[in-house]
C-alpha cells in the first residue's frame, strides 16, 4: 500500500480532524525514524497513518478492526506493529518498526499538548526541555500514559531527550499541517 492508498483509506474510516492529525503526526516520526534507521519510509509512514485507523469507529476493538482489515493489504510485519502499539493486545515489540510506532504513539500527543499551551500555539516555541518539564507534572496531559513513554525510549535504546528531540523535529517538518 502507498501513502495516497492509505490517505484514502484514513479518509474512509476517519472523520476527526484531530484524530487524523495525531495519525499525520505518528506517520511522519514513523518516516523520520525510518530514515534513521534506514528502513522503508513508504511502508513505516502507511504504518504510522493507519495504526488508529478503527479507533473512531471500534474503540472497544482498536485495533484488532484494523488488523482484521489491513491483513490481506499489509505485509505481516506491518501489521503485528500496528496491532503491538496497544499494550493491551500482549503482542510482543520484536522488530524495530514494532518498537518505534509504540515508542512515538504516546509522544507525539503529548508535544501536542505542550504546543497547545504556548502563546502562539505552536511547535516552534516547542523545545525538549519544555516536554521533558511538562512530562514530570502529573497534572499535565494527564490522559498521556508516562510509562509507556520511558517504555518506547528503552525499546529504542535512546535517551528520552535525543526521542523527544527526534519527534519534535518529524513533527515539525508538518507543523503546517497539524495546524501547529
Amino acid at each position: 500500500m502507498n501513502r495516497q492508498e492509505a490517505e484514502q483509506l484514513l479518509d474512509e474510516w476517519v472523520e476527526n480532524k484531530n484524530l487524523k492529525k495525531h495519525m499525520y503526526a505518528v506517520a511522519q516520526a514513523m518516516d523520520w525514524y525510518a530514515r534513521k534507521f534506514d528502513q522503508d519510509k513508504e511502508k513505516w509512514w502507511v504504518v504510522g497513518l493507519l495504526h488508529d485507523m478503527d479507533y473512531e469507529r471500534y474503540p472497544n476493538q482498536h485495533p484488532e478492526k484494523a488488523v482484521e482489515y489491513l491483513t490481506d493489504k499489509l505485509d505481516q510485519e506491518s501489521v503485528q506493529a500496528i496491532r503491538a502499539h496497544a499494550v493491551y493486545t500482549n503482542e510482543p515489540h520484536d522488530t524495530q518498526i514494532a518498537k518505534t510506532l509504540f515508542a512515538v504513539d504516546e509522544l507525539t500527543g503529548f508535544i501536542v499538548a505542550v504546543a497547545l499551551i504556548k502563546p502562539n500555539k505552536s511547535l516552534a516555541e516547542v523545545d525538549v526541555n519544555s516536554v521533558t518539564k511538562r512530562l514530570k507534572e502529573k497534572r499535565f496531559a494527564a490522559a498521556v500514559n508516562r510509562e509507556e513513554i520511558d517504555q518506547g525510549v528503552e525499546m529504542l535504546g535512546i535517551s528520552l531527550q535525543e526521542h523527544t528531540q527526534n519527534v519534535l523535529d518529524a513533527m515539525k517538518e508538518i507543523s503546517d499541517q497539524l495546524g501547529l
